[in-house]
């Protein structure tokens, strides 16, 4: 039996192409955008402000490559919200208290830190991994910043804790 070479190419090149990896594709987004009081974990009690954050915020970190674009934008908004509502809300909300209501308020500001740092390591860990751009000292130092609040919110925990009104 005899095949013509154009045979033997066709078919080569069709198994090639089924054997060729196929281009990742986008992980759907799984973040809405909303309200700073809607995504915001600094009510109730200290203690677990790292859960509260990813329970808001559910992103894949074992591939940072592949997240939606339009979860990086979220992430990278609401960080932005976190910081303001700590220097426009919770920073004058704490001077003017005292006592247990500082210390609410106080608790409430750490958690929003975790909040705020989670999510910035959080993008520039994307931004990283989607662009090639070398974010790691960045990165670093946004880490430790987050270690340091995860830990004063875990040396509180159980302590109540209050968040701020913020529009956002």
């Amino acid at each position: 039996m005899r095949f013509s070479s154009s045979a033997i190419v066709s078919a080569l090149l069709a198994t090639g192409a089924l054997a060729a990896p196929t281009p990742l594709t986008k992980r759907a987004g799984v973040l809405t955008a909303k309200s700073y009081a809607d995504f915001q974990v600094s009510d109730g009690v200290a203690g677990n402000a790292l859960a509260e954050v990813q329970a808001k915020f559910p992103i894949d970190t074992s591939n940072l490559a592949n997240v939606d674009p339009a979860d990086a934008k979220i992430i990278s908004d609401a960080r932005q919200t976190a910081e303001s509502a700590e220097t426009d809300a919770f920073n004058p909300a704490i001077a003017a208290a005292s006592g247990d209501a500082a210390t609410a308020l106080q608790n409430g500001k750490i958690k929003n830190k975790v909040l705020k740092l989670q999510l910035e390591v959080l993008d520039l860990g994307i931004s990283a991994a989607q662009s090639g751009k070398d974010n790691s000292a960045k990165i670093a130092q946004e880490q430790k910043k987050l270690d340091n609040n995860i830990a004063t919110d875990k040396k509180n925990a159980g302590q109540a804790s209050k968040s701020v009104q913020f529009s956002g």
